[in-house]
């Protein structure tokens, strides 16, 4: 493929690579905004809410516990507009890499990428493991490992079959769970002020008297309200799971800036108002040893069933996570093989435009990242699930600087900001905040015993991944492509392609 308008071809030395020039995509552009809306609430809501949400409270005390969320909102908030300035200027797919290779240098956008990828190929081998569990409330005689196939077959194929039919499917996925989560909130809502429809006896108000707790507002102190929201920044991941998907988008520059918007919103009054919720009807001090909330809420107001319609909801929530990370797995091998930083077969699509190859190796590499959770645990498995916790929070740090960089180069280059499809807002101090709240997140973590192997494997695969990057292409090589990017036009890309499928290989 030519140079775009003002680009210079590379040396044969270095591959083509998005950090240069964005190619024309062959992914289909399928999926409307309300497909990346639920695609970034499945990656979001998942285990986490449903099971130990009682944990975060007992942690930080209720109302620790709120604060901790409505800072994690509001970081996440910060990211997404970041983002959605990046997703509508690079509208392709597996996009994250692309940002940082293209705004920051491509050694870092190669760390990006294998960061994100590592991070949801282990969360595939959790997922499967956790549903597999769960079923066995109903399947006791079956083994957890027929289970783990039976998702990882079910998950293969809906991501196989086409994009759109991926996202029609996390669309229903997720709409189970947000239908739990509106529930509660309103059954229990109601149930705080003295209404309790489904209940035989009614128990009275509860209002919020369990905010004040034996050791005042804040238990655990002002620490445990700073470490419980470290934990909600992971709770939060997923979000950005929208510029992932942004390459088989619909009218990128209309669809990704409503679903970043919509996706905030909504994340906000679903997390922040079940957490209400719980911590006013739940004491804090046993809010940690149920298996989930949810279900002595749900028991609370006098929902017939209750444990099995929550364990059907939370096998839902782990599918649903699984599917999107699937989808990121993908998307992302099949964007380092476009760059040469991965075997070139990953880059063949079938006629419906699904990176197949780069699927299959996803899935078979999640399967033995569950193999090493059973032969391994102490060993491969915490390193693996470390750097995955690592990642989060270093994508998010790369996503907002990566905005900072590319705003400032769109500008010096004669740039008209209100030409954007979207603007961040309150630049340059949005991306500015939302750096230093992630890098005091990562700093924190050296001082929590619970998180700190995070440090101990991340640090370490993210110097990895920069060595073998120097090492592969040598320092000239990657200097001469970040120059190349810099004087490449910062533009939104417009994907003239990507309607049409392609049979065959993706070049």
């Amino acid at each position: 493929m030519s140079p775009l308008p003002g680009q210079k071809a590379l040396p044969n030395a270095l591959p083509h690579t998005t950090a240069t020039q964005v190619p024309l995509r062959r992914l289909q552009r399928s999926m409307d905004a309300r497909h990346l809306i639920m695609i970034a609430l499945g990656g979001v809501i998942g285990s986490g809410l449903f099971l130990s949400s009682g944990y975060t409270i007992s942690q930080a005390g209720p109302l620790g516990a709120i604060i901790a969320y409505l800072i994690g909102a509001l970081v996440v908030y910060l990211v997404m507009a970041c983002l959605g300035e990046l997703a509508t200027a690079y509208p392709v797919s597996g996009a994250f890499h692309i940002y940082a290779a293209r705004s920051i240098g491509p050694a870092t956008g190669f760390t990006t990428a294998w960061l994100y990828w590592l991070c949801w190929v282990v969360a595939l081998g959790s997922e499967f493991t956790a549903a597999g569990i769960l079923m066995q409330r109903w399947f006791p005689g079956v083994p957890v490992w027929i289970w783990c196939l039976v998702f990882a077959a079910v998950l293969f194929t809906i991501n196989a079959i086409s994009a759109r039919v991926f996202g029609e499917t996390e669309f229903w996925f997720s709409l189970i769970k947000v239908v739990a989560i509106v529930a509660l909130i309103v059954l229990g809502g109601a149930a705080i002020f003295g209404i309790a429809p489904l209940s035989s006896t009614n128990p009275g108000a509860v209002l919020f008297g369990n905010f004040m707790t034996p050791h005042g507002l804040f238990p655990g102190g002002f620490g445990g309200v700073v470490m419980t929201s470290l934990a909600v920044f992971y709770a939060f991941s997923g979000s950005e799971l929208i510029g992932v998907a942004a390459g088989e988008t619909k009218d990128p520059g209309k669809n990704i800036p409503r679903a970043l918007r919509s996706t905030v919103l909504r994340l906000l009054v679903l997390f922040v108002g079940s957490i209400t919720v719980i911590a006013a009807i739940l004491p804090y001090d046993k809010a940690s040893v149920t298996s989930s909330p949810f279900v002595d809420v749900f028991q609370y107001v006098g929902v017939p069933f209750a444990p099995d319609i929550m364990n059907f909801v939370i096998i839902t929530a782990l599918l649903s996570a699984g599917n999107s990370g699937l989808f990121s797995c993908a998307r992302m091998l099949f964007s380092l093989s476009e760059e040469g930083h991965a075997p070139k077969s990953f880059m063949r699509l079938t006629r419906r435009g699904i990176p197949i190859v780069a699927l299959s190796v996803s899935m078979a590499l999640g399967l033995v990242s569950l193999l090493s959770s059973v032969i391994a645990a102490e060993t491969v498995y915490l390193a693996l699930v470390s750097v995955a916790g690592f990642a989060v929070v270093a994508v998010w740090m790369s996503i907002v600087a990566s905005q900072f960089f590319h705003r400032r180069a769109f500008v010096r280059r004669g740039g008209d900001v209100s030409t954007l499809p979207y603007r961040t807002p309150l630049f340059p101090l949005v991306p500015i905040v939302a750096f230093v709240l992630l890098l005091v997140s990562v700093i924190a973590i050296a001082f929590d015993p619970n998180q700190i192997a995070a440090l101990y494997f991340g640090l370490p695969f993210v110097a990895l991944c920069y060595l073998f990057f120097w090492w592969r292409y040598g320092r000239r090589g990657a200097a001469r492509a970040a120059v190349v990017s810099e004087e490449a036009p910062v533009d939104l890309v417009e994907d003239p392609a990507a309607e049409e499928p392609i049979a065959g290989q993706g070049r």
